[in-house]
C-alpha cells in the first residue's frame, strides 16, 4: 500500500475514535451522531476499503475502491446527520461495488467456494469478508427504510445503532483470512478439519448471536457467546502451534489476546445485563471496554499487518509497540469515554501508535508478503 494511501488510512481511523469522545463537547442528545461517526469511519471508511484493497491486490486506490471510499464518506455523513432518504439509497450502490470486487476476486457470483472442501480456510474466510460487508449494507438500508418509512417491523433492536455494527464482523473476518494463511501452511488433514470448524463455528455462530439478540432471547445469547469462546480458544491453540515464525506471528498473537478479552467481557456483559440489581448505566464501562478491544484492539491488529504487508518493519511486534497498544486500547480509551482529559491523552497515544503500525519505515519482510498472497487472487 502506498504511503499516501497508508497516510488517508491513518487520518480516517484517527478521527473514527476522536469522534468517539465527542460526547465530551456536545449534550448527550446529540451523542448519536458521533458514535455513529466513530463506528463508520473505523469499520465502513477505513477498514472496509482497507479490505477492498487487499482484494483487488493493489497499492491505489483502483476506480472501484475509490467510489466506494467516497460513497461510504456520504453514507456516513448521511446516517450522522439524519439524512435518511440519502442514508438508504447510498448502501446498495456500495453494496455492488462490494459483489463486483468479490467476483472478480473469486471468480463467481455465487460463493460456492464456501461450501467446498477442496477451499482453503484461509480464502473462504476472505469471501466471507466481502459477502457479510455487502449483505450488512444491504439489510442497514432495508432498517434505515423499515424505521424511517414503512415501519413493517417493531422490534427494539431493529435500528441502524445496532445493525452498524455489523460493519466490524468483515474486518474480524479478513483478519482471520490472514491467520489461517499461515496455520494452514504447516496443518495436517485433521489440523485442516479443525479449521473448516473454526470458520463454520465463526460464521454461523455470529450469525445465531445476532439473531437472537434482535429476538432478544438471553439464555441462547449466552450459549452462543460461549460457543464463540471455545471457538476462540481453539483458534488460539491453532495459530500458536501451527502459525508460521514471521514477523508479523506475536502481533497477531497480541491481536488474539484482544479477541479473548472481548469474548470474556462479552459474556460478563450478558450474564450481568439481566441481573435484577444492576443498572444499563453500572454495566457501560464494561460495555466500553469490549467495544474499544474489539475495534482498536482485534481489529487494529489485522488492519495493520494488511497495510503493511511487503514492508512490515521490524518494530511493529516490539515490546514497546504492543504494550502502547494495550495501555491506549485497554485503559486510556474506556477511561477517556468518561474523563476528557484522558480521552485526550488516549487519541495522542493512539496517533503514535498508528505511526507505528502502518507509517514506520522498516525491512522489507519477503516471507510476510508472499504469506499473505497465498490468500486468492483469482
Amino acid at each position: 500500500m502506498s504511503r499516501n494511501l497508508k497516510i488517508l488510512i491513518v487520518t480516517i481511523l484517527t478521527a473514527g475514535l476522536a469522534f468517539g469522545f465527542g460526547h465530551h463537547l456536545t449534550p448527550h442528545s446529540s451523542a448519536t451522531g458521533f458514535e455513529r461517526l466513530h463506528i463508520f469511519l473505523f469499520n465502513l471508511c477505513g477498514g472496509s476499503t482497507v479490505l477492498l484493497l487487499f482484494s483487488e491486490g493493489r497499492r491505489h486506490l483502483s476506480l472501484t475502491t475509490g467510489l466506494f471510499f467516497f460513497l461510504a464518506v456520504g453514507f456516513t455523513l448521511a446516517a450522522t446527520f439524519e439524512f435518511y432518504t440519502i442514508a438508504m439509497l447510498l448502501p446498495l450502490p456500495l453494496a455492488l461495488l462490494v459483489e463486483y470486487i468479490r467476483t472478480q476476486t473469486f471468480g463467481r457470483l455465487w460463493p460456492a467456494a464456501l461450501f467446498s472442501g477442496q477451499e482453503t480456510a484461509a480464502a473462504k474466510f476472505h469471501q466471507a469478508a466481502l459477502l457479510c460487508l455487502s449483505l450488512s449494507l444491504v439489510f442497514s438500508s432495508f432498517v434505515i427504510a423499515n424505521n424511517s418509512y414503512f415501519h413493517l417491523f417493531s422490534l427494539e433492536k431493529f435500528a441502524l445503532n445496532t445493525f452498524f455494527l455489523a460493519f466490524s464482523f468483515p474486518l474480524s473476518l479478513i483478519t482471520m483470512a490472514v491467520i489461517f494463511s499461515r496455520v494452514e501452511q504447516n496443518a495436517s488433514s485433521t489440523g485442516r478439519f479443525q479449521t473448516e470448524i473454526c470458520f463454520w463455528g465463526v460464521n454461523l455462530g455470529v450469525i445465531v448471536f445476532f439473531l437472537f439478540i434482535l429476538a432478544h432471547q438471553y439464555i441462547p445469547q449466552l450459549l452462543c457467546a460461549l460457543l464463540l469462546f471455545f471457538i476462540v480458544l481453539l483458534i488460539c491453540y491453532l495459530y500458536v502451534r501451527l502459525g508460521s515464525k514471521t514477523q508479523e506471528k506475536t502481533f497477531l498473537g497480541s491481536g488474539l489476546l484482544f479477541l479473548l478479552i472481548t469474548s470474556v467481557s462479552g459474556i460478563s456483559y450478558i450474564l450481568l445485563k439481566f441481573s435484577t440489581t444492576l443498572t444499563p448505566e453500572t454495566l457501560y464501562p464494561l460495555l466500553r471496554l469490549h467495544a474499544f478491544t474489539a475495534l482498536y484492539g482485534w481489529n487494529l491488529s489485522g488492519l495493520a499487518v494488511i497495510c503493511r504487508r511487503g514492508d512490515f518493519p521490524i518494530t511493529l511486534h516490539s515490546g514497546k509497540v504492543i504494550i502502547l497498544h494495550w495501555l491506549t486500547v485497554v485503559i486510556l480509551c474506556p477511561l477517556g469515554y468518561f474523563f476528557a482529559p484522558v480521552a485526550v491523552v488516549a487519541v495522542v497515544c493512539y496517533v503514535i501508535l498508528l505511526f507505528h503500525l502502518f507509517l514506520n519505515r522498516g525491512v522489507i519482510d519477503t516471507d510476510l508478503g508472499d504469506s499473505l498472497h497465498t490468500l486468492p487472487h483469482r
